[in-house]
C-alpha cells in the first residue's frame, strides 16, 4: 500500500518540486557525495521530469531524500518554498564577471530573477520595485564574488541554499499582510558571499497599483461575461 503521507509519484511535478531536488542535489556535491558529473547528470534529469516519481529515484540515496514536499505553515506564515508556477527561463539575469552590477530603483520584479557574480558584485535592491508577482524568487551564485539582495520591510523573505567556504545569509521576514509578495532567495556561496535582508523605512511600492490591477481584472471579467 502507498505511504498516505507520501504525493502520488505519477502527480506532475511542480518547479517547487524540481528546485527541491536541485538544491538537495547541489548540497551533496558539495558534501562529497557525489561527484560533478553525477551531479550534472541529476540535475539535468530533474528539470526533465514531468512527475515527483521520476524526481525521486534522483535523491533516494540522498541524506533529506524522503523529506516531504514543502507546505504552507499552519499558522498562515509564508511557505518555505515557492508554490506558484516559475518560468522555465529568468525574466531577468544579473551578472558580474570581474565587475559590479545594479540592480535598483523603481522596476518590475519578475518571477524568476538570476544573479551571477563571478569575481565581482551583484546588487539587486527590490526595496522601491514594483512586485506584479505575489512570488519572486531569486537564484543567486556567487563565486569568489558577491551578491547581495534587498527587500522591503514588509514582504516576507525566505532563504535555501548554502555556502562552500563561502557565506550564506538571509534574513527571514514575515510579512503581516498574508497577501504581500514573498522573496524566495536561493543559491549557493563558493569563496564568496550571498546575502539577503529588509531595508528598513522601504515598503513594498505597488500595494495601491495591485489593488487597482485586481479591480480591473474583476471588471473585464463582468463585460466578458
Amino acid at each position: 500500500m502507498r505511504d498516505p503521507g507520501r504525493p502520488d509519484p505519477g502527480l506532475r511535478a511542480s518547479d517547487a518540486d524540481r528546485d527541491r531536488v536541485a538544491d538537495l542535489l547541489g548540497q551533496a556535491l558539495a558534501e562529497g557525495r557525489l561527484t560533478p558529473e553525477e551531479h550534472a547528470e541529476r540535475v539535468a534529469e530533474a528539470f526533465r521530469a514531468r512527475t515527483v516519481g521520476e524526481l525521486d529515484p534522483l535523491v533516494r540515496d540522498l541524506p533529506g531524500g524522503h523529506r516531504q514536499r514543502a507546505a504552507a505553515s499552519p499558522y498562515g506564515l509564508a511557505p518555505d518554498r515557492p508554490t506558484a508556477a516559475l518560468p522555465p527561463y529568468p525574466d531577468e539575469n544579473v551578472v558580474a564577471v570581474f565587475s559590479a552590477a545594479l540592480r535598483k530603483g523603481r522596476w518590475r520584479a519578475g518571477r524568476r530573477i538570476h544573479a551571477y557574480a563571478v569575481f565581482g558584485s551583484v546588487e539587486i535592491d527590490l526595496s522601491e520595485a514594483l512586485f506584479e508577482y505575489q512570488q519572486v524568487v531569486v537564484k543567486a551564485f556567487s563565486l569568489f564574488g558577491h551578491v547581495e539582495v534587498t527587500v522591503p520591510e514588509n514582504v516576507s523573505l525566505r532563504g535555501t541554499g548554502g555556502g562552500v567556504l563561502g557565506q550564506f545569509e538571509v534574513d527571514s521576514l514575515d510579512a503581516e499582510d498574508p497577501d504581500a509578495p514573498v522573496v524566495y532567495v536561493d543559491g549557493w556561496a563558493v569563496l564568496g558571499n550571498v546575502e539577503a535582508r529588509p531595508r528598513r523605512g522601504r515598503t513594498v511600492a505597488d500595494i495601491l497599483d495591485r489593488v487597482r490591477r485586481t479591480a480591473e481584472r474583476g471588471l473585464r471579467g463582468r463585460h466578458n461575461r
